[in-house]
């Protein structure tokens, strides 16, 4: 079923793209440190989801069709860009305020509304399209079954899923939130400079 498919290529490709430091890691830290386990998971389940729609959007070619009509994959871009500058401006404020955070902050957020942050974040980040668009086209060949491809969608699926998960885990252990705590504006300060650093790049990359 899986012979023409290069299955250990694409699943190394998308090991890498998930464990590489990113707004989707560096939220899921940040959300697990600050929130607990149960926030950091949520966020993370948020970002598998946003993952798998662009997995399966790239199989059925959807994400060549956006490349094709470029001003869709613009309104992608700069959703993008602006939902991450905002989480800059959210982790810049929450440095510059001194002292522990309200107990407000630290308590755990509402599970659905965490779920939908991570979609957001996923579903408005441009490289993601670009990335399994680039997948696909590579690893799998024209004519692939539909059984061979829903079983490679599956294949990443799963393994970013745990691999997002486990990133929320490690990052919401006890020790891990209490050196949050004692560095909380440091942390909050490194967030929003990389949030604010990801969205500039965004908006000033070309596509080609």
């Amino acid at each position: 079923m899986l012979e023409a498919v290069n299955l250990p290529i694409i699943l190394v490709a998308a090991l890498i793209a998930v464990a590489s430091p990113g707004p989707a890691t560096l939220a899921i830290a940040g959300t697990s440190m600050a929130s607990g386990r149960r926030s950091g998971l949520a966020l993370a389940s948020g970002i598998s989801c946003g993952s798998l729609t662009w997995s399966v959007a790239a199989a059925a070619g959807l994400s060549a069709l956006m490349l094709a009509n470029a001003w869709i994959f613009e309104v992608i871009r700069y959703c993008g860009a602006g939902y991450l500058m905002w989480l800059a401006v959210k982790s810049a404020r929450s440095a510059m305020r001194p002292g522990d955070p309200p107990a407000r902050d630290i308590r755990e957020a509402r599970l659905l509304r965490v779920f939908g942050r991570g979609l957001a974040l996923h579903l408005t980040n441009p490289k993601a399209i670009l990335f399994f668009g680039a997948l696909y086209a590579i690893g799998v060949p024209a004519g692939t079954s539909p059984a061979a491809l829903s079983f490679v969608i599956l294949a990443v699926g799963l393994q970013s899923a745990l691999a997002f998960h486990a990133i929320a885990l490690l990052f919401s252990n006890k020790a891990t939130m209490r050196g949050y705590m004692r560095l909380r504006r440091w942390f909050e300060g490194a967030f929003a400079i990389a949030f604010g650093a990801a969205s500039l790049k965004i908006l000033t990359a070309r596509l080609n």
